[in-house]
């Protein structure tokens, strides 16, 4: 099944185009959210699974972050393949992983990531040159999520910059990919910031069917609402990613049981939204 009819498949079985974000970080999970006694890597295990098992039915893909798992140290990596192990087949997993790398190293985080990990697809940074992505490009299952016009403030050091005749760079990496996805297996996507939707625009109008990695709803500030009139018109598929609004949603609680179930509120919500998201524009079909 290729990757996009997966995520189609996901999206139709969830009614909504919400990702959540996996980010543990040890001092925001509070008191008696996990079981006492477990090291720092357990407690981050655990609360993505609870995190997971509270949301699957509301969320169309995860998208752990490789920072808050490799913070762990040595055990990290086992922490993060055995979250991998708890996310339902039938959901997407996004691999946040931001590599960007030549030749021979880039092969191993392909290998790594879509190999020995098996995530549906990665996220990579594209300014050592497009030579970086083709280790990632051989499977038509895998999708790749390109940073084109990221949800930071820093965008606008290079991505928001002119360059080779395009308005900004964040335009020139779009027209790229969209040429590099006539010889690619894997789908070529991007991730592109609802922090600034004015700014997307010009990006998207490069590649119009790319499928769309979206941060920055919710904490970071971003509309649901705005990214409806960016997104008219567009063609790729949004996935609209969410974490700490969701996975921190408040400090006040009575048991861990109420807790996830505030987790699994605030997926509900954001589920809601983003349901009128597709629905109004169209991107799933029946």
């Amino acid at each position: 099944m290729s990757f996009s009819s997966k995520l189609n498949k996901a999206i139709q079985s969830t009614g909504s185009c919400l990702c959540v974000g996996l980010d543990p970080v040890l001092n925001q999970i509070p008191s008696g959210v996990v079981s006492s006694g477990l090291s720092a890597a357990g407690k981050a295990e655990e609360f993505c699974t609870n995190v997971i098992e509270a949301t699957q039915s509301l969320a169309a893909a995860y998208k752990p972050n490789l920072a808050f798992f490799e913070n762990l140290g040595a055990e990290g990596l086992a922490v993060f393949e055995r979250v991998l192990q708890a996310i339902p087949k039938d959901r997407l997993v996004i691999a946040d992983a931001k590599r960007g790398d030549i030749g021979h190293t880039a092969k191993q985080y392909a290998e790594a990531y879509f190999e020995r990990f098996n995530v549906d697809a990665i996220t990579l940074n594209p300014l050592m040159g497009f030579e970086t992505l083709s280790p990632f490009l051989d499977n038509s299952d895998k999708a790749i999520f390109v940073l084109t016009r990221t949800s930071n403030s820093g965008a606008a050091d290079f991505l928001d910059q002119p360059f080779n005749n395009y308005s900004s760079m964040a335009a020139y990496i779009a027209s790229n990919l969209r040429t590099l996805q006539q010889s690619s297996n894997a789908h070529c996507g991007m991730v592109v910031g609802a922090t600034q939707p004015q700014k997307l625009k010009e990006v998207l109008k490069w590649h119009p069917k790319a499928n769309l990695l979206i941060p920055g709803v919710g904490t970071q500030g971003g509309s649901v609402e705005e990214l409806k009139e960016v997104l008219e018109g567009h063609k790729g598929i949004p996935i609209v990613s969410v974490s700490r609004s969701i996975i921190y949603p408040s400090s006040s609680y009575a048991s861990q049981q109420s807790y996830y179930e505030l987790v699994r509120e605030q997926a509900s919500q954001y589920n809601f939204s983003l349901k009128h998201l597709i629905s109004d524009q169209g991107y799933v079909k029946t």
